[in-house]
C-alpha cells in the first residue's frame, strides 16, 4: 500500500497513551493493517496503531513520550505506510524495560512484584511493536504510574531448520516473549521477583582488598568480623532487605590499645569499599568555642546523606562516617565539669543524627578509641555503635604478617641481609603493638645507616652507602635491646632490681617454693581456659618475698609482667591509686599471658598499726581485680594471669580478707641456723676463705633468726671494716641485731685467734 502523508495531532484520551500505540480513524487503514511506520527527520518509527472513531481522517494521535522519541511536532506532516512484521526474523523472544517512577518527587518505598508486571505487560501489549529506546507511560495495577523504556531486544532468526537469537532495534511482543525488568542506578523504585534482569545494586565491598597491600596486618579476623556485621546486609540489592524487614547496622566502634591500628583502618578503608569516599574527621575537630557550632558540625556531617535518601530513598548510596578519637565528642553525659553542658548537646545531637525520629538508613558510623569506657553508654547500645570490636595486640602470625609488610621495600630492592630471621623476630616482639613492630624496624634502619657515617670533626657519609646499606638481624636485635620496648611488655628492669644480688638458695625450702612457683606458671600456661591463679607470699619483712616473686615471674617468660608497687603511688590520692591499679590489670588483659606482682600489699592499703588505719578504698578494688577473671580476647584467644602478692602482717590481710582473695599462699621463712648464713656468705663472696672458716667455726652450731635481705646488708657492711676486724665485726652485728644466739659451747674468740686465721695459722 502505498505513503501518505498524515497530520500529527494528540491522542484524544489520556487512556490510550497507555497503550504504547498511535491512534487513525477507523476509515483510515483497511483491517489487516496493524502496524504502520511513520518518517520522521529521515528516519522511519514503527508503531502500533488503534483505530478510533473520534479523531479526523487524515489524522493521527501520538502520547507525548511518542512524540519526544520520534521528534514529532503538532500538525506536522509525515510520511506513513503500513508495515509488516517477518515472523522470521522479527518477533520478540526477550524484551528488557528500565522501569522507574514516572515523576521521583514522591518515590514509593513498597517493592513491586516483577512476575506481576510482567504478566500484566503480556496482557495489555501482546501483539504491540516496540522499538529500542522508546518510552511508554505503564499504569500497573490502575493506581501506580510508571515509566517503561526499551533496553534491549531480542528475537529468533529462523533460518531453514536453524533458529539463531539475535538483537533488534524493533519487534513485536508474542504472548510466550519473556519479559525482564532492570531499573536505573540512581532508582529508588524496589524490585523483585523472578522477572527481574541483571541486578544492578553493586556490592559496597571491592573484592580485591588485601590487607597487606594496604599495610595492614594481623587483623584479618577482626575486619571479617566487621563486614560480616555491618556489610553483609548491604551486598543484597535493597527489595531483598525490605523482604525481610532487615535493619542495616549503623555504627561500629574499634577500640584497642594505641598503635593496634585502629586509625589505620580508618585510612584504609576507602580502598574497601566500591562507594564514595568515607568522611574521616577527628573527635575534637568537632569542637567549636561557639554556642551551637559543636552541634551544627555534626549535623553539617549527615548532611549529604540526609539529601541523597530524601532524594533516592532505600536507593541510596551508603554514606560513611568515621570518627577518630570518638571520646573526645562522646563523654558519658554529666561527667564534663562546668554548667555548659556543650558536650552534652554534641551527644544528643549525634544520637539524634545515627538513630533519632528521622532516623537515616543510608549511613554508617565509625568510631575509634582507646578509651571505651569513656564514651556514653546511649551510643553503644543496638541502633547505634552496636558492632563493637576490640582491636587487641597482634598475634604471632599477626606480627609476622606487620613485620613483612614493613620490611617488603627492603626484600624487593635487596637490602635485608639474609641472617634477617623474620619469623624469629615476630616471636620476640611479644607484646609489640603494630605501631611498635613499625618503630622497631625504623630504629634497625637507622641503626645500619649509622654505620655508615664517619664521626669527625664532620659528619661525613661513606661514599659508596647505597651499595653498602644492609639491615641485618644484629640491627634488629640491637633495637630491641636499647631502642623499642612494648607499652604492654614486661617491666624487666624494675623487676631486676628486686634481684640484684640474685636468688641464693641457703636452703632446701627457697629451692620448694621455686619449684611451686614454676609449677604455678605451667598451670597458668596449660590451661585451656580463661584462667586466673593468685599467689600470696608471706613473711617477716626482710625475708625474701618480693624476690623470690620477681625470680617467679621473670622465669616464666611470660610477654606481660608489671609491678604494682606502693613506691609508684608515692602522694596518689585513693582515686587515684584504685585507677593506677586498675589500668595495670586492664592492660594485662590485652595480652594472653601475664604476670602482676602486687608488692608489699599493707603498704598499698596505707595501714597503719596506730589507729588502726587502712583505705577501704583500694582494699575493694583490690578484692575485686584479684577475684576477676580476664575476659575472653578478640579472636576467642583465651586471656591467662598469675598474680603474685607479697604481704609482712599475714594476720592484717586475713582480717581484712585478702588471703582468701588469693588462690594459694606461700610461707617465706627466715634463715633458722648458722649453716643457713654460712651458706649465703659463701654465694655472696664478701669474705675471704680464712674469714669464713672463722665465720663458720664461730657460727655453725647457733641458732639465727634473720631474713635474707638483714643479712646482705649485714654483711655488706662487715666487709667495710679492716681486713683483721671483718669477720668479728659480722658476727658482733648479728648479735646486735638479734639475729645470731651463739651456741653455748662455742668459745670467745681473742682478736688473736681472728688475726692468726687470717694469716692462715691457725
Amino acid at each position: 500500500m502505498e505513503t501518505r502523508k498524515l497530520r500529527v495531532v494528540k491522542l484524544p484520551s489520556e487512556d490510550l497513551s497507555y497503550t504504547n500505540c498511535a491512534a487513525v480513524n477507523v476509515k483510515e487503514y483497511p483491517v489487516n493493517v496493524i502496524h504502520i511506520e511513520i518518517n520522521s527527520c529521515n528516519r522511519w518509527f514503527v508503531f502500533s496503531i488503534r483505530k478510533i472513531s473520534d479523531i479526523q481522517l487524515g489524522s493521527i494521535g501520538f502520547s507525548l513520550p511518542h512524540r519526544k522519541w520520534a521528534s514529532l511536532s503538532i500538525e506536522a506532516l509525515v510520511d506513513a505506510r503500513p508495515f509488516k512484521f517477518n515472523p522470521k526474523s522479527q518477533y520478540i523472544s526477550k524484551i528488557r524495560f528500565n522501569i522507574d517512577f514516572w515523576s521521583k518527587k514522591v518515590p514509593l518505598q513498597e517493592p513491586f512484584d516483577t512476575d506481576k508486571m510482567a504478566n500484566d505487560i503480556m496482557t495489555q501489549y501482546s501483539n504491540v511493536a516496540f522499538s529500542i529506546d522508546q518510552q511508554i507511560p505503564y499504569n500497573f495495577m490502575n493506581k501506580k504510574l510508571l515509566s517503561i523504556v526499551v533496553k534491549e531486544l531480542e528475537c529468533a532468526d529462523v533460518k531453514d531448520k536453524n533458529i539463531e537469537i539475535k538483537k533488534q532495534n524493533i519487534g513485536i511482543l508474542m504472548p510466550n516473549s519473556i519479559i525482564l525488568f532492570d531499573k536505573p542506578e540512581d532508582s529508588s523504585i524496589l524490585l523483585t521477583g523472578k522477572s527481574r534482569g541483571k541486578v544492578s545494586y553493586q556490592s559496597i565491598i571491592n573484592p580485591d582488598w588485601d590487607f597487606q597491600k594496604m599495610g595492614i596486618g594481623g587483623l584479618d579476623t577482626e575486619f571479617s568480623a566487621i563486614f560480616r556485621r555491618a556489610f553483609a546486609s548491604r551486598v543484597f540489592p535493597p527489595e531483598v532487605i525490605e523482604l525481610l524487614g532487615c535493619k542495616h547496622v549503623k555504627g561500629i566502634l574499634l577500640f584497642g590499645p594505641p598503635g593496634t591500628g585502629k586509625t589505620l583502618m580508618a585510612r584504609q578503608i576507602g580502598k574497601m569499599l566500591n562507594s564514595r569516599e568515607p568522611i574521616i574527621v577527628n573527635g575534637p575537630q568537632i569542637l567549636d568555642k561557639y554556642v551551637g557550632e559543636s552541634e551544627a558540625n555534626i549535623r553539617k556531617l549527615f548532611a549529604p546523606a540526609e539529601e541523597e535518601e530524601k532524594r533516592l530513598g532505600p536507593m541510596s548510596g551508603l554514606h560513611i562516617i568515621i570518627f577518630d578519637e570518638i571520646d573526645a565528642i562522646c563523654k558519658s553525659r554529666g561527667s564534663v565539669a562546668g554548667n555548659t553542658g556543650v558536650h552534652d548537646t554534641v551527644v544528643n545531637q549525634l544520637l539524634a543524627k545515627i538513630d533519632g525520629v528521622d532516623q537515616l538508613n543510608n549511613i554508617l558510623v565509625i568510631g575509634m578509641t582507646n578509651r571505651k569506657d569513656m564514651i556514653d553508654d546511649a551510643l553503644l547500645r543496638p541502633g547505634r555503635l552496636e558492632v563493637q570490636m576490640e582491636i587487641g595486640l597482634p598475634s604471632e602470625e599477626g606480627r609476622l604478617q606487620i613485620i613483612k609488610i614493613h620490611t617488603a621495600k627492603m626484600v624487593e630492592n635487596k637490602k635485608l641481609a639474609s641472617d634477617v630471621d623474620l619469623k624469629k623476630l615476630a616471636e620476640l616482639t611479644r607484646n609489640f603493638s603494630g605501631a611498635e613492630i613499625e618503630g622497631l624496624v625504623r630504629a634497625a634502619q637507622s641503626s645500619a645507616l649509622n654505620r655508615l657515617i664517619k664521626a669527625t670533626n664532620k659528619v661525613k657519609v661513606d661514599p659508596d652507602a647505597i651499595e653498602k646499606i644492609m639491615i641485618g638481624m644484629d640491627d634488629f636485635l640491637n633495637a630491641l635491646e636499647n631502642d623499642i620496648k612494648p607499652s604492654f611488655g614486661a617491666s624487666y628492669e624494675q623487676v631486676e632490681n628486686y634481684i640484684s644480688h640474685g636468688i641464693i638458695t641457703w636452703g632446701k625450702i627457697i629451692t620448694e617454693i621455686l619449684e611451686d612457683g614454676d609449677l604455678f606458671v605451667q598451670q597458668v600456661k596449660n590451661s585451656e581456659s580463661k584462667c586466673l591463679i593468685s599467689v600470696l607470699l608471706d613473711g617477716t619483712p626482710g625475708s625474701g618475698k618480693t624476690a623470690l616473686a620477681a625470680k617467679i615471674a621473670l622465669t616464666s617468660n611470660f610477654p606481660f609482667v608489671k609491678v604494682v608497687s606502693p613506691e609508684d603511688m608515692i602522694a596518689f590520692t585513693e582515686p587515684a591509686k584504685c585507677q593506677y591499679i586498675k589500668k595495670i590489670f586492664d592492660d594485662a588483659y590485652k595480652s594472653e599471658l601475664s604476670c602482676i606482682i602486687v608488692d608489699d600489699i599493707e603498704r598499698l592499703l596505707e595501714y597503719s598499726p596506730v589507729g588502726p588505719r587502712y583505705s577501704n578504698l583500694v582494699l575493694q578494688t583490690l578484692l575485686i581485680l584479684l577475684k576477676k577473671e580476664p575476659p575472653y580476647g578478640s579472636k576467642g584467644v583465651h586471656k591467662r594471669m598469675l598474680v603474685l602478692g607479697t604481704t609482712s602482717e599475714p594476720s592484717i590481710a586475713k582480717d581484712l580478707g585478702i588471703i582468701s582473695a588469693f588462690t594459694s599462699t606461700i610461707r617465706i621463712f627466715n634463715l633458722s641456723t648458722g649453716q643457713h648464713v654460712i651458706n649465703v656468705l659463701e654465694v655472696l663472696d664478701f669474705f675471704e676463705a680464712p674469714e669464713l672458716e672463722a665465720i663458720s667455726n664461730k657460727i655453725r652450731y647457733s641458732k639465727c633468726f634473720v631474713g635474707i635481705k638483714k643479712l646482705i646488708a649485714i654483711a655488706d657492711l662487715s666487709r667495710q671494716s679492716e681486713p683483721l676486724y671483718r669477720a668479728i665485726k659480722f658476727i658482733s652485728k648479728m648479735e646486735e641485731e638479734g639475729g645470731l644466739q651463739l651456741h653455748p659451747e662455742t668459745y670467745e674468740m681473742t682478736d688473736n685467734d681472728y688475726e692468726r686465721t687470717f694469716n692462715g695459722k691457725h
